[in-house]
C-alpha cells in the first residue's frame, strides 16, 4: 500500500453492513471491501448499491489497497455485473 487514501479507508478497515436479499428477504452479511456476498438462505449473490468506488477509477488503485484486495474487488465487481445481466 502506498499512501494513506482516504477512499481506500474503507478496504484498509471494512465494517460489516446487513442488507436484506432481494431474491428471498434474508439478511446477507456485506463488508465495506465487498462488492456483494452469497445469501445463507438461497444462495444467490447479492449486491450493495454503493455506487462506484475509488478501486472503479484511480490508476493508482491496485497498489494502494493491495493486490489481494484489488483482485477480489475485482472479480466480485463481474460477478454482480453477470447477475444484473440474468434478471
Amino acid at each position: 500500500m502506498i499512501f494513506n487514501c482516504p477512499g481506500s479507508n474503507r478496504f484498509k478497515h471494512p465494517q460489516a453492513e446487513i442488507v436484506k436479499c432481494p431474491f428471498c428477504e434474508g439478511s446477507v452479511e456485506i463488508w465495506d471491501d465487498e462488492a456483494g456476498a452469497s445469501c445463507l438462505k438461497c444462495k444467490r449473490t447479492v449486491s450493495r448499491d454503493g455506487g462506484q468506488c475509488c478501486i472503479d477509477w484511480c490508476r493508482h488503485a491496485r497498489e494502494c489497497v493491495g493486490v489481494e484486495t484489488y483482485n477480489r474487488y475485482m472479480e466480485k465487481e463481474e460477478l454482480k455485473d453477470e447477475g444484473k445481466d440474468r434478471r
